[in-house]
C-alpha cells in the first residue's frame, strides 16, 4: 500500500483535535503550533508554544498531539520525542522572525514536472527580463543538486563574501546584468555530485534564504527542483510564495508531470497560486530561416493544458539553438533584442500582470506594490 505523502497542514489538522486543558480550544486555534515545522521523509518535528515555561499541561498536550498524530495522519510517522517545548516570545520579535525575507515584495518559484524541458533557462531569463523591465531582481538557485544558475549568468568562478547587518553576518549575493544570485552551486565542487540527504539540502537552502542579505527586491525568483520533493515544502514552510509558474514541452509525457506539479501547489494542505503555464521548446526554428516552425514535441500541448486547468498560458518558447549557446555562455538571451528575447519580455510582462491581479484580490491589509 502507497504510503501518504505527509504535508504541513495535514499535520495540523490532526493537531486540532488536541485541546488546550486550560480553556477547552485547540492548540492551532490558539497559535501554539510554531511555525517551525520540519518534515524529513516519515520523521515530523516541530515546536509547541507555552505562555510559561512552568505550565502544568505542558507534557499531557505533548503526549497528547503524539497520539492526535499517530491516530488522524498515519501510525508510522516518526514523532516521538521531536516536539519541543517552548516558552511564547514576545509578539515583535516573532514577527521579525515569521518573515525571513521582509524586503522582498514578490516571490515567483518556476518549477516543472520533470527534468529536462527548459526550466532553469525559464527562470533565468525571466530574472533577466523582469529586471530588463525596471524591476530589482533575485535570483535563489533552489535545484540542490542540479545547480546551473552560476553557469548561466556568468558567475561560476565567483567568490561568495560576508558582512555585518543588524550585528549579524550575512552572506552577500553574487551579482550579474543586475540579478543578485544565490546558488549551493557557490558553494561545492561542480565536479562533483552534491551527495546530501533531503533534511541536509533542506537545511542549506534554509541557510540561502535566511543568512543571505538580499536586501530590498520587487520579484524573487526561485528556481526549483523538477518533481515534487521535502525542498518543495521546504520552500512553502519557510517562504510566503506569491505563485508558481509551471514549464512544460508540448510533449505528453513531460505535460503528465507538469499535471502533478500543479495538482501538488494547488492542493489545500500546499496551496500555492499557480499564476500560468509557459511552453518552452513549443516549436523548432531554424538559426537561418527564423520563420520557419517545426513541431518536434507535439503543437500547443501546454496550451491545451491550460485551458483543461483554467490556468493561464504565460507565453510560449520557442527551441531555438541561440537560447542554449547564451546560456552556456552565461550571457541569457533576455538581454538581447532578438525576436527569442523579447518572447521572454513578453513573458516578464505576463508574470507581472498576473501577480498585480493576485495582490488585487488580498484583503487590503495584506496587498503588496511592485514599482520600477
Amino acid at each position: 500500500m502507497e504510503q501518504q505523502t505527509l504535508y504541513p497542514n495535514l499535520i495540523l489538522d490532526a493537531l486540532k483535535q488536541v485541546r488546550y486543558p486550560g480553556n477547552g480550544k485547540n492548540i492551532v486555534e490558539l497559535g501554539m503550533v510554531e511555525d517551525d515545522m520540519r518534515i524529513d521523509g516519515r520523521k515530523v518535528s516541530f515546536s509547541i508554544i507555552f505562555d510559561k515555561p512552568t505550565d502544568p499541561f505542558m507534557r499531557s498536550v505533548i503526549k497528547n498531539a503524539e497520539t492526535a498524530i499517530l491516530t488522524f495522519v498515519a501510525s508510522d510517522v516518526e514523532i516521538k520525542g521531536n516536539i519541543t517545548a517552548k516558552s511564547r516570545k514576545p509578539a515583535a520579535e516573532k514577527a521579525v522572525a515569521e518573515r525571513p525575507l521582509k524586503g522582498v515584495k514578490n516571490i515567483i518559484g518556476v518549477s516543472s514536472g520533470k527534468g529536462g524541458v527548459g526550466k532553469s533557462t525559464v527562470a533565468a531569463n525571466l530574472a533577466v527580463a523582469l529586471s530588463r523591465l525596471g524591476y530589482r531582481v533575485g535570483v535563489l538557485d533552489a535545484d540542490v543538486f542540479g545547480p546551473s544558475m552560476p553557469k548561466m549568468f556568468g558567475l561560476e568562478e565567483a567568490q561568495l563574501y560576508m558582512h555585518e547587518v543588524n550585528g549579524k553576518d550575512m552572506i552577500i549575493p553574487a551579482e550579474a546584468y543586475g540579478v543578485k544570485v544565490l546558488s549551493i552551486g557557490f558553494m561545492v565542487d561542480r565536479n562533483k555530485p552534491v551527495l546530501w540527504r533531503g533534511s541536509m539540502a533542506s537545511n542549506a537552502l534554509n541557510q540561502l534564504i535566511t543568512q543571505a542579505d538580499w536586501g530590498e527586491l520587487d520579484y524573487f525568483v526561485i528556481d526549483m527542483p523538477p518533481g515534487t520533493s521535502d525542498i518543495h515544502l521546504t520552500l512553502v514552510q519557510t517562504l510566503g510564495i506569491t505563485g508558481v509558474v509551471v514549464v512544460s514541452t508540448p510533449q505528453e509525457v513531460a505535460l503528465a508531470d507538469a499535471r502533478k506539479g500543479i495538482a501538488m501547489f494547488t492542493d489545500p494542505k500546499v496551496n500555492v497560486p499557480v499564476l500560468g503555464l509557459v511552453e518552452n521548446m513549443a516549436w523548432f526554428t531554424p538559426l537561418l530561416h527564423p520563420d520557419e516552425k517545426y513541431y518536434l514535441f507535439g503543437k500547443e500541448g501546454a496550451k491545451r493544458l491550460a485551458e483543461e486547468l483554467g490556468v493561464e498560458l504565460l507565453g510560449q518558447i520557442p527551441l531555438v539553438e541561440d537560447i542554449g549557446v547564451k546560456a552556456d555562455a552565461g550571457s541569457p538571451i533576455a538581454l538581447g533584442d532578438s525576436q527569442e528575447g523579447h518572447a521572454f519580455l513578453s513573458l516578464a510582462g505576463k508574470v507581472n500582470e498576473a501577480v498585480n491581479r493576485r495582490n488585487e484580490d488580498l484583503p487590503p491589509t495584506l496587498k503588496v506594490e511592485v514599482t520600477k
